[in-house]
């Protein structure tokens, strides 16, 4: 029975933990601004991602995420929305049906980090896909944090995604439950300035932070 009870009160803990943790701010008296560049906090259930313009005077994402890179490389995209994770939950896993105990297990303890680059056309705001108002300062230090953790484009390893609008890059960093896909969400943005939690596992430590938008 104890063997038993103890996986059961580490999820407990761990849920518990992870509700205290991404309560509680960083950048606690930040303010949306009323002008800036308009960027979104996507939520697939799993994973959280930023999605920002394609191209913009402060970036053109398509030189560092070519379209080449898609198997439909020709649509009009006007987004490109970035997150990380760990390779092999990233590439096995599009769905949380699709997750193994054993690449679970993996990755809470160290797994390789992974980039995910998915592009958009006109995404629409919802309550999975929460706009943000960053500053243009905010903005430009968000894109150069998210490039510092690409590799250069020459020699990088590529994988195909989950569709044909998707790809995965090798990326640097060590997956672990203290380092999670929706941590290095949360990390980048505060890191940018923006009001997050401390702590944010799961994806819903994240989202809490973003209002929805407002329906017509």
């Amino acid at each position: 029975m104890w063997l038993l009870a103890i996986p059961v009160v580490a999820t407990i803990l761990f849920l518990l933990s992870a509700w205290v943790g991404s309560s509680i701010p960083r950048n606690s008296g930040w303010e949306e601004p009323e002008g800036g560049v308009e960027i979104m906090v996507g939520d697939n259930g799993i994973h959280t991602e930023i999605v920002m313009p394609l191209v913009s005077p402060l970036k053109d994402w398509r030189e560092t995420f070519p379209a080449s890179d898609l198997k439909a490389p020709y649509r009009a995209y006007t987004h490109v929305a970035v997150s990380w994770g760990e390779r092999e939950v990233f590439l096995n896993t599009p769905t949380w049906g699709d997750l193994t105990i054993s690449s679970a297990f993996r990755a809470a303890f160290g797994g390789d980090g992974l980039i995910h680059a998915s592009h958009y056309v006109r995404p629409a705001p919802g309550p999975s896909n929460r706009p943000l108002r960053l500053s243009e300062e905010q903005y430009a230090l968000l894109v150069s944090l998210i490039e510092a953790q690409i590799p250069p484009y020459e020699g990088r390893e590529t994988y195909p995604g989950y569709g044909t609008y998707d790809v995965f890059y090798d990326a640097p960093g060590t997956y672990h439950l203290g380092n999670t896909c929706n941590q290095w969400t949360s990390d980048t943005l505060a890191a940018a300035g923006v009001k997050v939690g401390r702590w944010t596992p799961l994806p819903g430590g994240v989202m809490k932070w973003v209002e929805e938008p407002v329906a017509d």
